[in-house]
């Protein structure tokens, strides 16, 4: 079974399965087809997270590339442009916005970096036939759909760029994403890509090195260099993803892992770990005080990853300490008298999510869970390559002497989680999201609606959401307003959406005795498929 948001890249993965791929191949195609049909969500110059479980002998590993920053990056270089904070979390905004649009904000592109060391490691056909699907929809064309538009169409929130100027920024993206008069192409519009489609078949015929020290390399950094961006050749060189062991709790009996920080897998453990001390059915799924207790255990795990979580190779992360048991169950208590944690912000202002997930089961029992993303785009696509960079400098904190605190070849923390839950020693549940500093809080919810009510896949996925990585809590427009009045009452704020679905795009698979429940977010555009 194949899950993504993107008809087109859940297909892709069907026709490498039943070429004979295996879960990584298909994970790797259709990763590569999302950057070119949702080309804001992801692409070869983004960064992400991928769980692999090798059903043959149970081997489960994370290749995790969070996007450094470049060399030439400085903890202070910003520190006198700050503005404030956003409400959620997700970023900091500058004086001249430059760490949100433009060149200074790429980080050093990781994921085609990932992708090839994913395939050396795990895939099964040749490199070049998991591009062949790309390079046919990049230079083909692809149609807009309604997900794709309502995304690039996107007002300014929370003091970010809107989209719209994202996609605008540069001659190149507005040829490809705008359509004459400058506004965002519709739906139904077509998007073809051949810059793109060259760029991916030099890559199909030399590898991914072609990216870091070959023709492409070159022309990045000549570009970089005219532009005042920061990345460079050697940046570009030194670039290696990290080959890392998941970390893992057990919530009601169940081995659940995710990655490493600094993405978000120590967030949803731990938020775990907070809630297996409370009797969840018994409160009602989605009742008044259920939201007030999942909401305080986000709000106690943004608080600990605003202060501990970043970059292990600069940060020391206290991770025993917020995955032990005992920790959990001094917060459970504190929730269970009624305390209110309080989250720290400079700034406030609605949630942010520019990220895609690819699920991945094969007919050998084979896993694979990635998140991937551009994290803010930034707007810059190098004439004659075709793809868009991400905008990954936006999201550190311009504060020296922070958890995420800028600093040269240092990745700041991503709230990406791609996960496993297993029970009896096999994967019951393969899952992850987009949805930037919400992605957590939406796959958090998605599981306990399966392990605690009981939910199908799809269901699991469809439920309506809430969160709180503030001390104000965001809700989508089907939980009802008696239910928020009751919190209002306690003293909590309420933000209120006017979207049905939101707080992330969880997608999973849910492995049963009967066969594979496939759950696509119905917010997206997205399918599960299965052969």
């Amino acid at each position: 079974m194949v899950v993504t948001p993107q008809p087109e890249a859940t297909e892709c993965g069907i026709e490498v399965l039943r070429a004979g791929g295996n879960a990584v191949d298909a994970a790797i195609a259709a990763a590569f087809v999302q950057g070119v049909v949702d080309p804001l969500m992801c692409g070869i110059a983004g960064f992400g997270s991928m769980a692999v479980w090798r059903a043959a002998d149970g081997a489960h590993e994370y290749v995790d590339f969070h996007a450094p920053a470049p060399a030439a990056a400085t903890p202070d270089m910003w520190e006198d442009l700050i503005e404030g904070e956003a409400r959620d979390g997700f970023g900091f905004t500058l004086r001249g916005r430059v760490n949100d649009i433009g060149y200074l904000s790429v980080c050093v592109p990781a994921s085609l970096r990932a992708y090839a060391t994913a395939h050396d490691r795990h895939g099964r056909l040749p490199w070049a036939d998991l591009l062949i699907h790309a390079i046919r929809w990049a230079r083909g064309g692809w149609t807009v759909r309604p997900h794709v538009h309502g995304w690039w169409s996107m007002p300014a929130e929370m003091g970010r760029v809107a989209n719209y100027e994202r996609i605008a920024w540069s001659a190149p993206g507005r040829a490809l994403y705008c359509r004459e008069d400058g506004s965002p192409k519709q739906v139904g519009d077509r998007v073809e890509n051949p810059e793109l489609a060259e760029t991916l078949e030099t890559i199909a015929g030399e590898g991914a090195d072609s990216f870091y020290t070959g023709s492409i390399a070159s022309t990045i950094a000549a570009d970089m260099a005219a532009r005042g961006g920061l990345v460079t050749a050697r940046d570009l060189a030194e670039y290696r993803a990290a080959i890392r062991s998941p970390l893992e709790t057990v919530y009601r009996g169940r081995r659940v892992t995710s990655n490493q920080p600094p993405g978000g897998g120590l967030m949803l453990l731990e938020m775990l770990n907070i809630l297996e001390r409370f009797d969840l059915p018994a409160l009602g799924h989605n009742s008044a005080e259920y939201l007030r207790v999942v909401a305080e255990a986000m709000k106690q795990a943004t608080i600990d990853k605003d202060r501990h979580i970043g970059d292990p190779d600069f940060v020391d992360v206290p991770v025993q300490t917020l995955l032990s048991k005992d920790y959990a169950r001094d917060v459970a208590g504190r929730i269970q008298r009624g305390e209110m944690a309080d989250v720290p912000r400079f700034s406030a202002a609605g949630p942010s999510r520019d990220t895609t997930q690819v699920c991945v089961t094969d007919a050998d029992g084979n896993c694979v869970s990635m998140t991937h993303s551009l994290g803010m785009p930034s707007g810059v696509v190098t004439p004659g390559l075709g793809f868009m960079y991400n905008g990954c400098m936006g999201v550190f904190d311009p504060r020296p002497g922070h958890a995420g605190s800028i600093a040269p070849g240092k990745a700041r923390f991503s709230s990406v989680c791609p996960s496993i839950v297993f029970r009896d020693g096999r994967p019951e549940l393969v899952i992850g999201a987009p949805g930037a500093t919400q992605i957590a809080m939406g796959v958090l919810q998605a599981i306990l609606n399966v392990l605690d009510f009981g939910a199908s896949m799809s269901d699991a996925v469809a439920w309506p959401r809430f969160s709180a990585t503030s001390n104000l809590i965001d809700v989508t427009n089907r939980i009802p307003q008696f239910v928020t009045r009751d919190l209002e009452r306690q003293g909590y704020g309420i933000v209120r959406s006017p979207q049905s679905y939101g707080i992330a795009w969880v997608h999973g698979i849910r492995l049963t005795g009967h066969g594979p429940e496939g759950g696509a977010d119905p917010a997206t555009d997205g399918m599960a498929l299965s052969c």
